[in-house]
């Protein structure tokens, strides 16, 4: 039996269909409503509106789930890899040994980049945001690839085009990283496995051995795979919205590259560190930053903690504390920065003030704690974001795609001048 909200206006009934998820969750569908009365509903930010229908990823932030086409995220960061995760969100199902050793095998076969992208890079200032470079680099895919610009192509083209944005999005990343260190480059190497070569062609040095800590590289990928899709949020609204207007699959990607680097999105764990080191520079007192957090007249915010989604422990974070405790522990890194991280920690898991407002720390906080550990600059947190997050974002584009989803545009309140009549330059 069909179940329907009523909305009266100006005391006309319209019957709304009501449309519940596989999750319970319910949703009343609006999509008639300016056709039947001229009237639209307003959501500032979308933050009540669902933009689409999606079978990839189920979040409940008052319970603290999160799922990858029904997978909790706990059993794929502790028994999964990040490349099998990412044939799970783009193919919708746990690939078996010939399916996944077929993807690595094209992944592989797509980790090069034409020669002539270097001569783009070095184009770029050498105090440029590594953002701005990937962005760039993104999109200038397709000048190397023209026939990917035609969305309709065959899907053997369009899974080629997906193979080639997770091989060399990561050879990008490491080639921007070396030419603002001013180190030459170091080739993908097929031999080795998907974030092993990431990390080799990030740190490593040519013609030279480069020794993979195993703790490192399970942390990575572990950090690739817990950010590899987060429903529909700002980055992953922008690629299935930009891909709405048939936009290639690149152009997409760059448009959500752009989207993941603001403070408030992708560049929240950098948020992370640079806090950590104002209050370093201030004298390294923790317990006069918790009272400055406390006091809601201080404009203050502590950086990391609570999560806008997750009003219980982010499921990601507690994931991710294990790794930076064994990284921490593994390495003996002493800074006073991840002092203050762990004291700033200790104090929100025991503190009643952050206890009961829920303000535990989330990915951002561990996320960030990691990479700077292992010397990863600020600046390349939210390039490594987009690493992990390329995965989800082709899933949803794809999926977008595939359910011949219209152009999207939203519609407006105006609340400008009313007509009026136009007065020449001369006699104002």
């Amino acid at each position: 039996m069909s179940k329907y909200a009523e909305l009266i206006i100006d005391g006309k009934t319209y019957q709304l269909p009501i449309i519940e998820g596989s999750e319970g969750e319910v949703a009343v569908d609006i999509s008639k409503l300016r056709a039947e009365s001229k009237v639209i509903t307003l959501d500032i930010g979308y933050k009540n509106t669902g933009s689409t229908k999606s079978e990839i990823t189920f979040l409940d932030g008052e319970k603290g789930i999160l799922r990858y086409r029904g997978y909790p995220i706990e059993q794929l960061a502790e028994q999964s890899t990040f490349l099998e995760v990412a044939y799970l969100l783009i193919y919708g199902a746990l690939p078996s040994k010939s399916e996944f050793d077929q993807f690595n095998s094209d992944i592989k076969k797509n980790w090069l980049i034409h020669e002539d992208v270097k001569k783009i890079i070095d184009g770029f200032p050498s105090n440029a945001h590594p953002m701005g470079i990937l962005s760039s680099l993104a999109t200038s895919l397709t000048a190397f690839f023209p026939e990917s610009l035609d969305p309709n192509r065959s899907w053997d083209k369009v899974n080629l085009t997906i193979h080639r944005l997770i091989g060399k999005i990561p050879t990008l990343v490491a080639m921007s990283f070396n030419k603002q260190r001013g180190v030459p480059f170091n080739y993908p190497n097929n031999s080795m496995d998907y974030v092993p070569n990431f990390l080799k062609m990030m740190f490593g040095i040519p013609s030279e051995e480069y020794e993979l800590d195993p703790v490192i590289v399970n942390a990575m990928d572990k950090i690739f795979i817990l950010h590899a899709d987060h429903e529909q949020n700002c980055s992953t609204s922008t690629v299935r919205f930009v891909g709405s207007s048939q936009a290639s699959l690149y152009a997409s990607i760059a448009a959500g590259i752009n989207a993941l680097w603001g403070p408030l999105h992708g560049g929240a764990n950098q948020a992370v560190i640079e806090m950590l080191e104002n209050i370093e520079n201030d004298g390294g007192d923790v317990s006069k930053y918790i009272e400055k957090a406390k006091d809601k007249n201080d404009p203050f915010r502590l950086m990391g903690f609570g999560h806008r989604v997750y009003k219980n422990f982010d499921p990601r974070a507690k994931i991710l504390k294990k790794r930076a405790d064994q990284i921490l522990d593994k390495m003996g890194v002493d800074s006073p920065i991840l002092d203050i991280a762990k004291k700033l920690e200790e104090v929100a898991l025991k503190d009643d003030y952050f206890v009961e407002r829920k303000l535990y720390p989330n990915v951002d906080f561990y996320s960030g704690i990691i990479m700077n550990a292992i010397g990863i600059p600020t600046q390349m947190f939210p390039v490594m974001f987009t690493i992990g997050r390329l995965p989800g974002w082709i899933a949803q584009w794809k999926e977008m795609r595939e359910n011949k989803e219209p152009i999207g545009r939203p519609r407006q309140i105006y609340t400008g001048a009313n007509e009026r009549d136009y007065i020449p330059l001369e006699k104002r």
